[in-house]
């Protein structure tokens, strides 16, 4: 049995919406955010106290770009994945990890200077320099979706759901009226699925924080 530990609209939400899109069975436990302050027994589960975390059966995994990759490979029942003989290989692999190595790492600094930490520890300079890095750092992409309607191979994969959520944050933090055009309706076109409704609000009602935008 597939089981996810998840707090909403943080990165779990990658997770969550890939198992929707399988329709796979999976047990869901919906947590406060941070969980390893509000569910001190979390970290029984998971040492780091970070989520998401996923366990199926003796299979565990914390980073949620490597759990996309797990559950496309492992089970088949959709295919979300590109074949290591496709052409399109290299750039699915890409796109699946320089969501986190390129496009969360500085939301996650907006997040923590801006909103996470208290009054007198925030950084409002911090704020902006990284929300103006993460634009910047959309430029591979915004050329990209002038000429494709999804990441690689001309359909729907894992690689689309792990940016989708890059740029769905992004818009929560209030950036997307900087994203370009097609970048704009690239995000629009991805939480139009019935994969991505049915999911996003899930774990709202015990969530202690709300995303607010920010102003550059």
């Amino acid at each position: 049995m597939i089981e996810l530990w998840h707090c909403h609209n943080t990165r779990s939400l990658r997770v969550l919406w890939a198992l929707e899109e399988m329709k796979l069975k999976y047990r869901l436990h919906s947590l406060p955010f941070p969980p390893r302050i509000l569910e001190r027994s979390y970290l029984e589960t998971n040492p780091l106290g970070t989520v998401p975390f996923l366990k199926d059966d003796e299979t565990t995994l914390t980073e949620s770009s490597a759990m996309l990759l797990y559950l496309a490979e492992r089970y088949q029942k959709i295919n979300l994945t590109v074949a290591t003989t496709h052409k399109d290989y290299g750039a699915y692999l890409n796109w699946l990890f320089s969501s986190d190595a390129t496009l969360t790492f500085p939301q996650t600094l907006i997040l923590r200077y801006g909103q996470f930490e208290k009054l007198e520890r925030r950084q409002p300079q911090v704020v902006k320099d990284y929300a103006i890095w993460y634009l910047a750092r959309l430029k591979r992409l915004n050329i990209h979706l002038e000429h494709h309607t999804y990441l690689v191979a001309n359909k729907f994969t894992m690689a689309d759901i792990s940016i989708g959520y890059a740029l769905y944050l992004g818009e929560l933090l209030g950036l997307a009226k900087s994203y370009q055009p097609q970048t704009y309706a690239y995000l629009q076109k991805l939480k139009n699925r019935e994969s991505f409704i049915a999911i996003k609000n899930i774990g709202q009602e015990i969530s202690n924080y709300t995303i607010k935008s920010i102003e550059l």
